[in-house]
């Protein structure tokens, strides 16, 4: 037993001397000096609040529309429902606003949610037009009982 031990602790001091040797020749790693990156152009530094700044720069805030979100009484589209005649109409109504010329990117991105032929429509559109086109769409589609209009005029 003592002889096996003796071995294994001979093949591991090998190995890990082989291991090493690999290493011998390798470069090694200087830590980055502030003198190695003189020539560096330095970030500059944050701008005070309110200097230059765009509304794309501006952090978004939902905070409102995600409050209202949580009220059990606001559909999202895990309400969507389950009956082949919920999903048929959501996905022609879906159809027909993606196929719309005139519906803006925004307006085709928006909510459909059809529970029990009760449309919902949710999200942000570019104008009121569009908000009423969206609508009229949701209302050809056969099987629609109602239309609940929630949709948005996104501010410019």
């Amino acid at each position: 037993m003592n002889r096996i031990v003796a071995m294994l602790v001979i093949f591991a001091a090998a190995g890990c001397k082989q291991a090493d040797s690999g290493t011998e020749n390798a470069p090694t790693v200087q830590p980055a000096t502030p003198e190695m990156h003189a020539d560096t152009p330095k970030a500059e530094s944050p701008k005070p609040m309110g200097a230059d700044k765009t509304a794309a720069d501006a952090p978004a805030d939902n905070t409102a529309k995600n409050a209202r979100d949580r009220d059990t009484a606001a559909l999202t589209p895990l309400d969507q429902g389950e009956s082949e005649g919920d999903r048929t109409i959501t996905q022609h109504i879906r159809a027909d606003v993606v196929k719309a010329d005139d519906v803006s990117m925004d307006g085709k991105n928006v909510k459909i949610i059809t529970l029990d032929g009760v449309v919902t429509l949710r999200g942000p559109v570019e104008t009121a037009r569009e908000k009423k086109d969206i609508a009229a769409i949701a209302k050809r589609v056969d099987g629609v009982k109602r239309i609940d209009n929630q949709l948005e005029i996104a501010a410019k």
